[in-house]
């Protein structure tokens, strides 16, 4: 697939020493539009290790600009639709926008089933959006662990919006509040018992509400719902709208795109915007820590002696918490 998706380039991974120079060029062609540039730079983080670490000091100065918004939901709520409906209403203002759709992971492959860039194929040809596939490779919370990183990239080359669509994998699912500086929650008509969606943390993480496929019946009471446990939770600075959208044949997206930039105005206006991304920023450098230490603690360790550590848990002549102290 080419244009919005053109990310084939493949890296060199297994390079002993990072290119710094090769990292650069990259950069250079990314911000003059070389698609296939900036596909390899967002491999390069996704990859992890050397190359992803240079890549990020590179770009990481220039970021800082760009709006993050989360998308997420239940399985089937038709996030992708909407978020291509999205894209468009952005491009209509003129504006440059990147996707990361966050996909399960292949159980053959390891890499993403690319299901959200099939429905988004009729973006391919349009030079301001870019359409990337990301898989979760095992991790809960909807989201890949390079894509903080991955939205840093497309920040920093000049795309003031970046929508991040997560895996609809329910309640492990608001992860995607601490990584977006807005959140859209979509739910479906007859969205079912309230107290569940409120344990699912969704009431809490929502920024937007949208009640999509509002063209079927049971949308005025889940709207009624939605607005009662807004009601329940109090007076808040920013009290979350509850729009009904029907994402297949565009009704109501508008609408979405003008709370999501309401939202924005209201984080500009207070300290919101900053403390939320304080937190993100700390976020990030204690998953780097751990990834870091974890990595050096295997590398030591690996061979001989993990595996006799591992046998030995097997044969229960040691438990796994003293095996872990062990390599420590």
């Amino acid at each position: 697939m080419s244009g919005a998706g053109n990310d084939t380039a493949a890296p060199d991974v297994g390079t002993p020493e990072v290119d710094v120079a090769g990292v650069a060029n990259l950069i250079a062609r990314a911000s003059a539009g070389d698609r296939r540039a900036l596909a390899r730079l967002v491999t390069y983080v996704e990859s992890g290790g050397r190359l992803a670490r240079a890549v990020t000091v590179a770009l990481h100065p220039l970021s800082g600009a760009a709006t993050v918004v989360g998308i997420t939901g239940a399985p089937g709520a038709g996030k992708s639709t909407l978020t291509d409906g999205l894209v468009g209403a952005i491009r209509a203002d003129d504006l440059r926008v990147g996707v990361l759709a966050v996909d399960p992971t292949s159980p053959f492959t390891g890499g993403a089933i690319l299901g959200d860039r099939v429905r988004m194929q009729d973006r391919a040809t349009d030079s301001g959006v870019y359409i990337r596939s990301m898989a979760t490779r095992g991790h809960l919370g909807g989201l890949a662990l390079a894509t903080p990183q991955a939205a840093r990239v497309l920040d920093a080359l000049g795309y003031p919006w970046v929508l991040v669509e997560t895996v609809g994998v329910g309640q492990v699912e608001v992860e995607i509040a601490g990584h977006a500086d807005t959140t859209v929650v979509v739910l479906n008509p007859g969205w079912g018992d309230g107290v569940q969606a409120a344990k699912a943390g969704l009431m809490e993480i929502a920024d937007v509400f949208v009640v999509n496929k509002a063209d079927r019946s049971g949308t005025r009471e889940t709207v009624r719902d939605v607005e009662g446990m807004l009601d329940l939770a109090g007076e808040r600075a920013w009290r979350p709208p509850v729009l009904e959208t029907v994402a297949t044949d565009g009704t109501g997206v508008d609408a979405l795109w003008s709370a999501i930039r309401d939202h924005r105005a209201h984080l500009d206006a207070s300290a919101t915007l900053a403390a939320r991304r304080h937190t993100r920023t700390a976020a990030e450098i204690r998953a780097l820590v751990l990834e870091e230490l974890g990595a050096r603690v295997l590398e030591r360790c690996a061979g001989v002696q993990f595996d006799a550590l591992v046998a030995a848990v097997v044969a229960r002549t040691q438990d796994p918490y003293a095996a872990a102290d062990a390599l420590v």
